[in-house]
This record gives C-alpha cells, structure tokens and sequence, in this order.
C-alpha cells in the first residue's frame, strides 16, 4: 500500500500548472460510444480514474490510440458489453456513465451496481427513475443492473429528476443524444462537467438548449466524431489556492477556468483572502493574514462545489473565529474533520451535514486515513500545515483524481514523498 509522509510547516511558494478535468474527462470519454467515428480527447489528467474508464472502452472492443501523452484517439466501431469487466466497475463509481452511452448504442446490456467514494448514500435511483421515464426497463438483481429498452415513444418524451444529480443529468444528456426527438430534462444539474460535456454532443450534433435547470435535447440516429480539449479542473485549481493560503504561501497558479469558480472566488475574496490575476486562465494567491471565514455551504451549481467543501474545512481550522461547514449534499462528506480533530483542531459536530470550526489552531501530524478522494487531498493540506510529520495512508483515493500530487507539490517547496509499505 502506498501513503504519503508529510513533514509540515513549510510555506508554497512557486508556480503550478492545473491538470485536465477528471469529473469533464469521464462522461466525455463515455461519449465516445455514441458513434463509430474516431474521437480525439486532449488535456487529458494521467489519473487513476480516467485511465481505468481508457482501459474498461478497451476491453469493450473501442480502438485506443495515444497521440502524445495527453492525446488520445478513441474509435467505437464496434463496442460488447458483455466484456465489461464487472469486477473493477463495481468498485467505480465513474463507470455509472456507461449506462447513458450505452443504451445509446446497445438494446440491452447488464453491468455490476458501480462503487466509488464512501461519502455517504449515493443511490442510484435518480439513474434508474430517469431511464423508465425514458422507455427502458431496468432490473436490479444481485448487485447487477439490466437494462433493456422496450418503448421509445414517437413523440416528447420528458423527464424529470428526483434531485439534482450531476452524473444522473450526464447520462440523460449521453442517452437521449442518439434518440431522434425531443427529451426535455428538468430539474438538471449545470455544473461545468455538465456544461463540458454539452460542448461534446453538440459537437458531434446533437442539438442541446440549456435553460434554467433544465435541458431541451433533440438527438439523432447517427453522431459524428469529435476533437476536444479538456477544460483545466477547477476542483483541482481551488485545491491549490486553499493549500497556498492555508501555508501561508504564494503561488501562481496557471491554466485555471476561473469561470467554473466565480463563487469560489469571491467568497474568498470576502473572507479576506488576497489574490491577483496576472492574465487570463492565471491566478496568483498572496499571504493573507486577515483571513476570516464566516459558513461555507456547499450547493449545486453555481453554489460551492461539494467537492471543495473539505478543502474549506481545512482552511477554517487556520483562520480566527469559528466557520460554520453546511454540507447538505452526502452526510459522509464531514468524516474528514473527525480526522482533524485527532490532529488537534477543535471541531464540533451538529449533525451528519453540519460542524463548526474553531480557529485558529497549530494541527499537529499524525497517521491518517484517506477516506476518500477529496478528503485525502484535504489531509494533505493539513499535513503541510501541521507542526511534525503527517502519514496519510491509502496514497490510492486520492491519485483517482489528483495526479502526481506530491511531486508537483514538492516543486512548491513542500516536504512530501510517497513510499509503499
């Protein structure tokens, strides 16, 4: 098993380049299914997740093809789902979105139930509830899913979702673009995976309007191939600036899609947190001593993405006062403070959704678990920060969306290595 060792204490200071986004790169890879024509993907992160998806098209009979190292060539002539390996989707999540794509391509099919992070109930139901409103039959069986469609009805057919769901939105998009007639999708999610992954079937022509939580999808029989350039992940740019300020450091970071974090950035702005943006795409964050979060809430788009909440968690633990952290969308999402408070913070628990942070506090290292993709990330942020050594063990939840992570961190001045145990 491989972790992390962190020694902390050290400010960032540097410049850093965001990779491609991991959360844009599965459902357009995904997309590829929709047509037989080759499809060339760039910017593509070298992560744990985008490659097992790369792997599972291969075993489907999808050509694969490198053009340089973040290039990649995809032709879906032929594709089986009946060589799915069932074992490894089982434990991935990203793999849900096989569903949408291939009922695109396929009458009927079966995959294992997808895992993925343990943050809390993640059911499928929004998944399934959506594909009946669209004509298909879906049985659950023994920790399988079948699928099989029986009436695609000759007119508008419309659908709406039992919540806000940013995959369950996707697979709706992926499905309904190969189906010649009008899907209306209410009470859609619009975050920027969404929105990337519109660009795509646009592109191969699908035509897609984008209202207010809700997309207008005419599709057609026949897609075409694509060329795409994955947009910078703004997961992974709002990771940096909160570990740059949490150190106390500086840094350029380069390649950010600002435009998928206006609300980030302002609520820092607010909080006191000083940064610059030397040109477009770069956003340069300075020491920031006056720093003072008041709540952080994480909603769907364009609310705080759920998934840099824990992030903010780490950062309240440096800053005066005490932070209110609301996550009302997976009860699992606060499991990292609990981690925290072993390292010294003084977090107290309201409910499953809810904690307050007092700050500041000098964290202390230890020997964590990395529960899950983004808490890991998060615990590395308070290893830097925290006085002595912080091990992080399960080094593996967080390459599934971070790449390389302690080496482009070491590059900052950071003392971290990666070791096997």
């Amino acid at each position: 098993m491989e972790k992390f060792v962190i020694n902390g204490g050290k400010k960032l200071i540097g410049e850093i380049e965001v990779r491609g986004s991991k959360n844009a790169a599965l459902p357009i890879l995904c997309a590829t299914i929709l047509t037989k024509e080759p499809c060339i993907i760039s910017n593509v992160p070298l992560i744990e997740d985008v490659l097992k998806l790369i792997d599972v098209l291969k075993l489907m009979g999808a050509e694969i093809e490198w053009l340089n190292e973040r290039k990649i060539k995809i032709t879906c002539r032929d594709i089986n789902p009946d060589k799915i390996p069932q074992h490894s989707i089982s434990k991935f999540r990203g793999a849900v979105l096989l569903w949408g794509a291939l009922l695109g391509r396929k009458d009927s099919f079966k995959t294992a139930t997808p895992g993925g992070c343990v943050i809390g109930a993640r059911p499928l139901d929004t998944h399934i509830d959506a594909f009946r409103q669209m004509g298909v039959d879906v049985k659950e069986k023994s920790k399988f899913n079948y699928f099989k469609k029986f009436n695609i009805i000759d007119k508008n057919i419309f659908v709406t979702l039992d919540e806000f769901s940013v995959t369950g939105t996707e697979n709706v998009l992926l499905f309904a673009s190969l189906i010649p007639q009008k899907v209306i999708l209410r009470i859609a999610d619009q975050d920027y995976q969404v929105q990337e992954l519109t660009k795509v079937l646009k592109k191969m022509g699908a035509k897609i309007k984008m209202g207010f939580h809700e997309f207008e999808i005419e599709g057609s029989k026949k897609l075409k191939g694509f060329t795409h350039e994955l947009v910078a992940d703004p997961i992974e740019a709002g990771t940096f600036i909160i570990a740059t300020l949490a150190t106390k450091g500086e840094v350029l970071i380069k390649n950010v899609a600002t435009e998928y974090l206006t609300l980030f950035l302002k609520k820092l702005k607010d909080f006191g947190a000083n940064f610059e943006f030397p040109d477009k795409g770069s956003v340069k964050v300075l020491p920031s001593p006056k720093l003072c979060i008041t709540k952080i809430q994480s909603l769907p788009y364009p609310g705080i993405h759920t998934d840099l909440q824990s992030p903010f968690g780490v950062l309240a633990t440096q800053t005066k006062g005490s932070t209110m952290i609301h996550d009302p969308l997976y009860e699992g999402r606060l499991k990292y403070l609990e981690e925290l408070n072993k390292m010294g913070a003084d977090i107290i628990f309201c409910d499953p959704h809810r904690a307050i942070v007092n700050g500041p506090v000098a964290l202390r290292g230890i020997e964590v678990p990395s529960l899950d993709l983004r808490s890991g990330a998060s615990l590395i942020i308070a290893g830097l920060v925290a006085q002595g050594t912080t091990t992080i063990n399960n080094a593996y939840q967080v390459d599934r969306g971070y790449e390389r992570i302690e080496e482009r961190l070491q590059k900052l001045g950071a003392d971290i290595k990666r070791i096997t145990s």
